[in-house]
């Protein structure tokens, strides 16, 4: 269990705290993001198990090293864990029974590697970096994404679990798709919900390195029980993920389809260029997407996570129970409750 009172130390971080069902929780108060020092290293990254995720992340920033080596060993952390079931080799597989990854990565000189629809391979994160570093693209998919990988060192394995396939073979008696929203929150009691439980996500990550660099990593499993060859906004360069080095990044996490629409990460982005707090700037998004479809807002989950070159970070989603976690120097184990506007 993750203790979220460890924020209590992170006296420079300039949020508001208030009281709510017995524990304390940070909001990103007037100013709506968080601060650090210039030039000091920090990583957020979304969801609970961001926690975790910024730990290997962090032993490579304290070090004074790249953050984009941190963003990925950070990823690749979730992307092991068999417990869960939105990322990586945990991941519940589409409607066909088959488990398929979609990853991205960014670095602060703006080269970008993503995979998307890759199966058999545990970190698909690594696969899309050397798609970055050795080849001329951007994005592989599918076979040819497996092929790469195979062909640069990576093991072909079997990705579906025994949970995934007893959770797809439950999900066939009725092929009904119902995503719950923000059951990546491992705090949500799922069990209170009826219906089916299963649900999509991802986990994005922002670093910020020693020497002032951004990087960044985005990757997921996708929607539980998709269509075969759906690919949302995870592996997709300035939807999922977005990194410009003169302003910041940002990542994006829930429904895809709707973060595509809006080409989300990347308008966090231009919002924090015109000089928007990476909070309201994540805010602005938001409202973009609910002025698109305002009525099937309502009944979706969509967060983003923003990151500026001054270290200060901040958080806003359609839905409440976005959690976002953050590491630096002084605040480890940190893990925030975002802003929303439902």
């Amino acid at each position: 269990m993750i203790n979220r009172r460890k924020f209590i130390k992170a006296g420079a971080m300039g949020a508001s705290m208030v009281s709510t069902g017995g524990f304390l929780t940070a909001y990103a108060g007037s100013n709506h993001s968080g601060q650090v020092a210039a030039g000091r290293p920090v990583v957020i990254s979304t969801w609970d198990f961001g926690v975790a995720a910024n730990r290997a992340a962090w032993t490579i920033l304290e070090a004074g090293g790249r953050a984009l080596d941190a963003v990925e060993a950070g990823v690749r952390v979730p992307e092991a864990d068999l417990a869960n079931v939105t990322v990586g080799k945990g991941g519940y597989p589409d409607r066909d029974g088959h488990v398929t990854l979609d990853a991205c990565i960014m670095d602060e000189h703006g080269n970008c590697g993503s995979v998307a629809a890759l199966e058999h391979v545990t970190h698909p994160i690594s696969v899309a970096r050397l798609v970055m570093e050795k080849t001329p693209h951007v994005m592989l998919v599918g076979a040819g994404a497996l092929q790469f990988a195979l062909e640069n060192g990576f093991e072909r394995e079997n990705l579906l679990t025994p949970e995934g396939e007893a959770a797809w073979k439950t999900w066939l008696k009725e092929r009904k798709y119902e995503p719950v929203i923000n059951i990546e929150n491992r705090s949500f009691n799922v069990e209170k919900i009826p219906g089916n439980r299963y649900n999509h996500d991802t986990i994005g990550m922002l670093a910020l390195g020693r020497n002032g660099d951004l990087s960044g990593a985005c990757t997921t499993s996708g929607m539980a029980f998709k269509m075969h060859g759906r690919v949302g906004d995870s592996p997709i360069i300035g939807a999922g993920l977005y990194v410009d080095n003169e302003v910041g990044g940002a990542t994006a996490t829930g429904v895809g389809e709707e973060v595509i629409r809006t080409v989300g990460s990347f308008l966090v982005v231009e919002l924090m260029r015109q000089g928007l707090s990476p909070r309201n700037a994540c805010r602005e998004a938001v409202k973009r997407i609910i002025k698109k479809k305002p009525e099937a807002a309502k009944k979706i989950q969509v967060g983003f996570l923003a990151l500026n070159k001054n270290g200060e970070y901040g958080a806003f989603s359609l839905q409440k129970g976005f959690s976002f976690a953050v590491c630096d120097r002084y605040q480890q184990d940190l893990l925030l409750d975002g802003e929303s506007m439902y």
